[in-house]
C-alpha cells in the first residue's frame, strides 16, 4: 500500500478487541507511575560491550510497529498474544497505522547466557519528520531495514537507507510479509541486496505477523550490530555528553527527554545545560523505557534513556541537541539544526467565540509537539484565530485529526503556504503569511528579488504510468533530475528524481498522483534549496472589497487558473443577497477572474391586475432604486457567514 492511502487515512481502524483502550487525552503521560510503584533496574549489569543501540527504518505500511511488537514479546517486555502496537500512542497513529513520533523502548534479551541490554529507538515514518529520523538514528548503531516482501523497494526505503548509511550504521536487511499469497521474498532479497550493495546471506525473511523467524532478528541484532564504542577511561572519569533525540510532555513532571549517553554518567541531582539554549537543570530522575518508565540511578557511556529535570515544556527540549554537566563543558554533536516548520496555515473556531477554547486546545496539543509554532492572528472575515506551523501536509492533517477527536474541536484551516523570502535593498525577510507579501507596485519600485523553496522528490511508480507521472510533475513545475529502472524488479518500475517547489505539493498533489498511478506510486522528498521565482499575490475580492483569509501566493503561470477555480468555488458557497455581488481574483489593482452572484428578485408586481403599466413600473423602479440604496450601504459588509468558509475549505 501506498503511502497516499496511508496519508488519507484508508487503513481501516483496528478493532477494539484487539487493542487495549488508551485515553488520547493523556497521551505518553500514561506512563507515568509512581516511583515506588516501578521496578528500578541495576544498569551495572550491562557493561558496554553487552548494549545494542539499534532502530527499525522502512516506507510506510511495511510492518515497522508490528516487528517492534513481536521483538518485545520474544524478550519478554510485554504479553504476548495481543497486536497492541505498544509504541505507538497516538489515537491517530493506531487510527491511520502510521508513526508520527519517535520514541523508545529497552528490551533484555537472554543470549547464550549473557543478558543483553537491546534498546530499540522507533522512528516516525514519514518524511514530514525525516528530521526526526535523522536524530533518531543519530543514537543508533545499527539498523533494520525493513521491506514488504509484496510491494520491494519504495521512495522512503532508498531514503532511509541513505540517511543510515551516512551514519555508518550497520544495515540487516529484514523481507516481511513473507507469508502473503502475493509475496515474493526470494526476487525481493535480490532485489534489496543489488540495490544496497549488502550481503545475500545477511537478508532475513520473516512474518512479523505471525512471528515467523523474528527470533533470528534477535540474533541477530546480538552477533552484527557492534556496540557503542569502549572507552578506557571510566564513565565516572568522562565528561557527560549526551544527545537529546526526542522528548514528551508529562503533566506532573514537564517535558521528559529521551537521550543517549555518548559519553560520561548521569544521574539524580547533576546540574546539567543545554548546549543549544544554555539552560540550567537539575536532574530529578533518570531511567529507562521498558517500555513503561523504570529508574535507575544513573545511565552511562553508551545507554539509552529518560531524564527529567523540570523543563516546563517541550519547546525546552530541543531535537539534536547536547546535554553536559555545568562542571565539565563540551563541544556540542555534529547535525544538530533547530526545527523549522515549512508548512503555515490559519486555524480559525468555526464560532467567533470558542477562540480561546481553540488556543487552549492548540497549546494543549503543542506540549507533546514541540516542532509546532503557534502565533496569534486577526482576520477580518473569520475573526480571532492562529497561524501555526507544521513540518509537512500530513503533520497539518494529524494536528487537525487531534483536535477533532481529542478536544472536539471543528475549526477552520485556511489553505496552507510554505516560507517565501523577499530580498529588497540587501535585506531579506522571510514572508509566512500572503498579507506580508508585497504588492506589485512595491516589488517594481524597489527592485525586489523573490525566492521560494524546493525539494529534492524521489517517486518509484510502475513504467506503465509513468507517463502520467511525468505529466503531472511537469504541470506542478517540476524539474527531472534523474530516471532509472530498479534492478529485479517484477514488474518494472522507474525511480524518478525530480526538482520541485514545496508549494506544488503541499495541496493536492499526493491525492492527484495516487489517481493518476492507481494507487503504486510511492513518494519522498527532502528539503533542498530556495530558488529565484516569478511570485504574485492573488487577493480575493467580494463586492470590491479584498478578503485577507483567501489571499494567496502563487507562481504568475499559475495565476489565472488558480484564479478562475476560486471564484468558482466561492460563487457556490456565499449566499444571495438582495442585490449583485461581484467576486473578483486581482493581482494588485488589476483583475483577472470574474463571477457574478445574480440578486435575490421579489416579483412586487404580483399583487397588481389591471390598470397601466405605469403602475407596474412604478413598484419596479421602486424596487429599483431600495437595491441601489442597499447596495452603497453593504459596501465591505457582505454577509459571510463562517459556515461557508468550512464548506470552502473542506472542499
Amino acid at each position: 500500500m501506498s503511502i497516499f492511502r496511508l496519508a488519507c487515512g484508508s487503513i481501516p481502524r483496528p478493532s477494539p478487541t484487539a487493542l487495549p483502550i488508551f485515553s488520547s487525552s493523556i497521551r505518553r503521560s500514561q506512563r507515568h507511575i509512581s516511583t515506588s510503584q516501578r521496578r528500578s533496574l541495576n544498569m551495572e549489569e550491562y557493561p558496554t560491550e553487552r548494549i545494542r543501540n539499534f532502530s527499525v527504518v522502512a516506507h510506510i505500511d511495511h510492518g515497522k510497529s508490528t516487528l517492534s511488537d513481536r521483538l518485545l514479546e520474544l524478550t519478554g517486555t510485554i504479553k504476548a498474544g495481543q497486536n497492541q502496537q505498544v509504541l505507538d500512542k497516538l489515537e491517530v497513529e493506531r487510527e491511520r497505522g502510521i508513526t508520527v513520533k519517535a520514541n523508545s523502548s529497552s528490551m533484555i534479551y537472554d543470549y547464550k547466557g549473557d543478558k543483553f541490554l537491546l534498546n530499540l529507538i522507533d522512528t516516525p515514518g514519514h518524511v514530514d519528520f525525516s528530521y526526526e529520523v535523522s536524530r533518531s538514528l543519530g543514537a543508533c548503531d545499527g539498523a533494520l531495514l525493513l521491506v514488504d516482501a509484496t510491494q520491494g523497494i519504495q521512495a522512503q526505503t532508498l531514503s532511509v537507507y541513505e540517511l543510515a548509511s551516512q551514519r555508518n550504521l550497520t544495515i540487516i536487511p529484514v523481507i516481511n510479509k513473507i507469508d502473503l499469497p502475493a509475496a515474493e521474498p526470494d526476487a525481493v532479497i535480490e532485489q534489496v541486496v543489488m540495490q544496497f550493495d549488502l550481503d545475500l546471506d545477511s537478508a532475513l525473511p520473516i512474518s512479523a505477523k505471525s512471528g515467523l523467524n523474528v527470533e533470528q532478528v534477535l540474533e541477530a541484532i546480538v552477533e552484527k550490530i557492534p556496540p557503542p564504542p569502549a572507552s578506557e577511561v571510566s564513565p565516572r572519569q568522562q565528561p557527560l555528553k549526551a544527545l537529546l533525540f526526542d522528548s514528551y510532555f508529562d503533566k506532573f513532571r514537564g517535558a521528559v527527554s529521551l537521550i543517549k549517553i555518548e559519553s560520561g554518567m548521569v544521574q539524580k541531582g547533576d546540574v546539567i545545560v543545554s548546549h543549544h539554549s544554555k539552560s540550567k537543570y537539575t536532574v530529578t530522575e533518570v531511567g529507562v523505557l521498558n517500555p513503561d518508565e523504570k529508574p535507575t540511578t544513573h545511565l552511562q557511556h553508551g545507554q539509552v534513556g529518560y531524564l527529567v529535570c523540570g523543563m516546563k515544556e517541550s519547546g525546552e527540549a530541543h531535537i539534536g541537541d547536547t546535554i553536559y554537566k555545568q562542571s565539565q563543558p563540551v563541544d556540542a554533536l555534529p547535525g544538530f539544526q533547530p526545527v523549522k516548520p515549512m508548512v503555515f496555515a490559519g486555524v480559525f473556531p468555526v464560532d467567533n467565540k470558542d477562540f480561546l477554547r481553540l488556543e487552549e486546545n492548540v497549546k494543549r496539543l503543542t506540549l507533546n509537539d514541540p516542532s509546532v509554532t503557534v502565533h496569534r492572528e486577526s482576520s477580518n472575515a473569520l475573526g480571532q484565530g492562529c497561524r501555526v506551523g507544521f513540518l509537512g501536509q500530513l503533520h497539518l492533517d494529524v494536528f487537525r485529526q487531534r483536535l477533532e477527536d481529542e478536544h472536539d474541536s471543528e475549526v477552520i484551516i485556511t489553505a496552507p503556504t510554505v516560507p517565501y523570502k523577499v530580498v529588497q535593498g540587501g535585506k531579506e525577510r522571510v514572508v509566512r503569511v500572503p498579507s506580508e507579501f508585497p504588492e506589485p507596485a512595491e516589488l517594481s519600485n524597489r527592485k525586489a528579488s523573490l525566492f521560494e523553496p524546493y525539494v529534492n522528490a524521489e517517486i518509484i511508480v510502475p513504467d506503465e504510468y509513468v507517463g502520467s507521472v511525468i505529466e503531472l510533475l511537469s504541470a506542478h513545475r517540476g524539474e527531472q533530475v534523474a530516471f532509472s529502472y530498479l534492478e529485479n524488479s517484477n514488474p518494472p518500475r522507474v525511480h524518478l528524481k525530480y526538482h520541485i517547489p514545496l508549494a506544488e505539493i503541499v495541496t493536492d498533489f499526493y491525492a492527484k498522483l495516487k489517481s493518476a498511478t492507481s494507487g503504486y506510486a510511492s513518494f519522498e522528498y527532502q528539503q533542498a534549496d530556495y530558488v529565484a521565482s516569478d511570485l504574485v499575490k492573488v487577493n480575493m475580492l467580494i463586492h470590491h472589497r479584498p478578503v485577507d483569509a483567501l489571499a494567496m501566493i502563487v507562481h504568475r503561470s499559475k495565476s489565472m487558473d488558480v484564479a478562475k477555480h476560486w471564484v468558482k468555488k466561492l460563487k457556490d458557497v456565499i449566499p444571495k443577497q438582495q442585490f449583485e455581488v461581484a467576486i473578483q481574483a486581482a493581482i494588485g489593482q488589476k483583475p483577472i477572474a470574474r463571477e457574478t452572484i445574480k440578486a435575490m428578485r421579489m416579483n412586487v408586481t404580483e399583487g397588481l391586475y389591471g390598470g397601466h403599466f405605469d403602475r407596474k413600473l412604478k413598484k419596479l423602479n421602486q424596487q429599483k432604486r431600495g437595491k441601489a440604496k442597499l447596495k452603497m450601504k453593504a459596501v465591505g459588509n457582505i454577509h459571510l457567514p463562517q459556515s461557508a468558509f468550512y464548506d470552502l475549505m473542506k472542499s
